[in-house]
C-alpha cells in the first residue's frame, strides 16, 4: 500500500521534456521576460532520453535563451516542487542543467544579469563570411551568409548554433568541423532600429563536397534548419534557392544531393525544383507528354544541377499539371507510367527470387513467392500511387500559389 501510494506521488514528478523546454531568440532584456517568445523542441531524446521526460520537478521550466544575433546564451530552470525523501531510499531529480549543459558551447551563462549585461556588446554582432543573396519577405529583409571552418568567427559560432539540430533533426549529429569540405548557408533577418542594425538568425543548412569521377564534386546538403520563429514565411524555399544558385554557378559541380531528407524537406525541394525547371525547353508541355527522356536528366543536370533521380520527380510533376485527368485515354497514360516506377521495386524482388531459386528448396522458394501475393501488391501500389500524387497536386498547388 505504501509503495503504490509512494509510486503515485512520484508520477506527479514527470515532465514532458519537451514541454518543459524554453527556448527564446532574444534580442533585448523585454524578450527574455516575453512568454510569447518561448518556443518548444520537436523531440528532445537526444538529450533526455528516449521516453522524452524529466523526473523530478513539478512545473518545471527549462529556460534555453539565445542572444537572437550572436547566440549567446543562457541556461537555467525553474519549478514549483522538487522530488524529495518519499521513500526509504534518497531519490532526486534529474540533473537537468548538466543533462543540457553537454551539448551547449562553452562560455554559456548560468546567472540571467549576467547574460542581460552582455546585450550591449552583443548588440553589435554582425554575420561572418560572403553575403551571396538579400532579399525582402513581408517587408523583412533576410540576408544569406556562405561561411567555411576558415572563415573568421565562424568555428566559435557553429559551437552555438548546431545546438539546434539535436532539438529539431531527429538523429542528428555535431560535425567535424575540422574538414575544409563542409560549406554553410546562414540566413539572418536584418532590422534597423533607432539608427541600430541588428542580426537575428534564422536558419541554415551545411552542404559537404563530395567528389565525383573525374574531377568533380558532388554537394550533399546534409543539415538544414529553419527556426520555429521563422517558420511558415516561405523562407526555407528562399535559403535553399541561394544553396542551389550558388552551386549552379560552379563549373566543377555535377549536381546536388540530400542526405536522408524527411517527408518536408522532400516537399521543399520538389517545389524549389519544380520552379527551376519548368523554364527549361525540355519540360513544357508538348514534350512533357512524350515521356522522361535523357535531354530532361542533362538538361536538368548541366544547368541547374539537379540530378537524376530528382528530376524524375520533377518530371512526374510537371507531366501531372500538363495531364488533362479528366481525359480517360491522358489519364490512363500517366497512371501507367508512374505505377510502372513504383512498381520497379517488386518486380527487382521477382528477379532476385528468381536467381535464388536454384539454392533454394522448393518449400523455401514458395514460401518466399507467397510473402507478398499478387493480390497484395497490387493494393499497396495503387495506395503507394494515390499518395503519391496527392503530394504532387500539393506542390502544383503550391507553385501556382507562387
Amino acid at each position: 500500500m505504501a509503495a503504490t501510494l509512494v509510486s503515485n506521488i512520484l508520477e506527479e514528478y514527470k515532465c514532458d521534456a519537451n514541454s518543459s523546454v524554453h527556448i527564446k531568440l532574444v534580442e533585448n532584456e523585454k524578450d527574455v521576460f516575453n512568454k510569447e517568445k518561448a518556443f518548444h523542441p520537436n523531440m528532445s531524446h537526444q538529450i533526455f532520453g528516449d521516453s522524452e521526460v524529466i523526473f523530478g520537478y513539478k512545473n518545471l521550466e527549462v529556460q534555453l535563451y539565445y542572444h537572437a544575433g550572436s547566440l549567446l546564451t543562457y541556461l537555467g530552470i525553474k519549478y514549483s516542487a522538487a522530488v524529495d525523501k518519499l521513500s526509504p531510499v534518497d531519490i532526486k531529480p534529474d540533473d537537468v542543467i548538466s543533462l543540457v549543459k553537454k551539448v551547449l558551447a562553452p562560455g554559456h551563462f548560468s546567472n540571467l544579469d549576467q547574460f542581460l549585461s552582455k546585450f550591449p556588446e552583443e548588440d553589435k554582432f554582425t554575420p561572418m563570411g560572403e553575403l551571396i543573396e538579400t532579399f525582402i519577405v513581408s517587408e523583412e529583409t533576410y540576408q544569406v551568409y556562405k561561411a567555411g571552418i576558415s572563415t573568421p568567427r565562424f568555428k566559435s559560432y557553429h559551437e552555438r548554433l548546431q545546438t539546434f539540430v539535436l532539438w529539431y533533426i531527429d538523429a542528428a549529429s555535431f560535425l567535424d568541423m575540422d574538414d575544409s569540405k563542409w560549406d554553410f548557408f546562414l540566413m539572418f533577418k536584418k532590422s534597423s532600429e533607432v539608427g541600430i542594425t541588428r542580426f537575428s538568425i534564422a536558419g541554415y543548412t551545411a552542404v559537404y563536397r563530395y567528389y565525383a569521377y573525374p574531377d568533380m564534386k558532388r554537394p550533399r546538403i546534409s543539415q538544414f534548419l529553419i527556426l520555429p520563429t521563422f517558420q511558415k514565411k516561405g523562407l526555407g524555399a528562399k535559403l535553399l534557392l541561394a544553396v542551389d544558385n550558388h552551386y549552379t554557378k560552379d563549373k566543377k559541380v555535377l549536381d546536388m544531393t540530400v542526405e536522408d531528407p524527411v517527408n518536408d524537406f522532400l516537399r521543399l525541394r520538389d517545389y524549389v525544383d519544380v520552379l527551376r525547371c519548368r523554364s527549361l525547353p525540355v519540360f513544357k508541355p508538348n514534350y512533357l507528354c512524350k515521356g522522361f527522356s535523357k535531354e530532361m536528366v542533362d538538361q536538368a543536370r548541366r544547368k541547374l544541377k539537379v540530378n537524376q533521380h530528382q528530376c524524375r520527380r520533377v518530371y512526374e510533376i510537371l507531366r501531372l499539371g500538363a495531364t488533362n485527368l479528366n481525359d480517360p485515354e491522358e489519364h490512363r497514360k500517366y497512371r501507367l507510367e508512374i505505377k510502372k516506377r513504383l512498381n520497379a521495386p517488386f518486380q527487382k524482388e521477382k528477379a532476385d527470387l528468381k536467381k535464388l531459386q536454384r539454392v533454394l528448396t522448393a518449400d523455401e522458394y514458395a514460401a518466399a513467392v507467397a510473402n507478398i501475393s499478387q493480390r497484395e501488391q497490387l493494393n499497396i501500389l495503387e495506395e503507394n500511387y494515390r499518395e503519391t500524387i496527392a503530394e504532387y497536386k500539393r506542390i502544383l498547388e503550391r507553385v501556382a500559389a507562387s
